[in-house]
């Protein structure tokens, strides 16, 4: 059964963006062919310390749902890549931030705040 996973790629800056999305492209390739694919470019930035005597990194996310037997080899494939300083494979649970509330929730919690305030007075 598949997974929704998230991965966050830091490559190195010095790649040209034809040699970073064909490299997205293979190792994608190894999880299978995940329709629901999407990445989310964040381009070159600074590093918050130097990697490999690297100051940037070209920074990629990728949402993707693959079956768990396929990560071994991906993340095998990612180890053995120089290109890439740092990544991090999740399982995508669901979006941050507070769950979306209905209008009847939303009521509620108005009246909750409307009474705490007038407590205070």
């Amino acid at each position: 059964m598949p997974r929704q996973y998230e991965a966050v790629y830091v490559f190195d800056s010095a790649l040209e963006d034809a040699a970073i999305t064909e490299r997205l492209d293979r190792y994608h390739a190894l999880l299978g062919t995940p329709g629901d694919l999407s990445l989310d470019q964040w381009g070159r930035r600074q590093l918050a310390y130097p990697i490999n005597r690297r100051d940037t990194g070209y920074y990629v996310i990728a949402r993707f749902s693959a079956e768990p037997a396929t990560l071994p080899e991906y993340e095998r494939a990612l180890k053995l890549d120089d290109s890439v300083l740092r990544y991090l494979v999740t399982i995508h649970e669901h979006e941050l931030g507070a769950p979306p509330m209905t209008e009847e929730e939303l009521a509620e919690a108005n009246r909750r705040r409307d009474d705490d305030d007038e407590d205070e007075d």
